[in-house]
């Protein structure tokens, strides 16, 4: 089992392709019944911030918004749900990643599998901060150096 906080799988998961997850997906759920809390839908989020001086909502922008809540349901009667938003407009993704989502969360058969990929996904993740962590380093500037200059044109 993985050690990654599942509020993190669904950013590792999603640093893999979305072939490779609706695949995985698709070969869990085989055997399950599946019954939808909420539809595989895509549309639009807004993004509402406060203004610092006034003190008034406004809306940064709108993104790309896919969910899913779901429920898979055996045949001994027991059922278990997963769920997923994600920045993207892709419903069937969205749905991947609940079915992804429920199998790892109650350790469904197969769930070995889904560690893996939120672990390869998790690497991928690291990788990619680690990448632009490098690219803000290199961004940064220093403005001391410039006082120090400033301060030597008065005399």
């Amino acid at each position: 089992m993985t050690d990654i906080e599942r509020r993190h799988w669904l950013r590792a998961l999603t640093a893999l392709p979305p072939e490779t997850l609706a695949a995985v997906a698709g070969e869990l759920d085989a055997g399950w019944a599946m019954t939808y809390k909420t539809r595989p839908q895509a549309g639009l989020g807004m993004l509402q911030l406060r203004d610092g001086a006034l003190h008034e909502a406004y809306y940064l922008g709108e993104f790309p918004l896919a969910h899913c809540w779901l429920t898979l349901s055996g045949p001994d009667g027991e059922s278990y749900q997963g769920a997923a938003q994600v920045m993207a407009d892709d419903p069937d993704l969205a749905r991947a990643l609940a079915v992804l989502d429920a199998v790892l969360a109650h350790r469904l058969p197969g769930w070995e599998r889904v560690s893996e990929l939120v672990e390869t996904g998790q690497a991928a993740r690291a990788e990619e901060d680690r990448i632009r962590a490098r690219i803000l380093a290199a961004t940064r500037v220093d403005f001391t150096l410039l006082s120090a200059t400033e301060a030597g044109d008065d005399d």
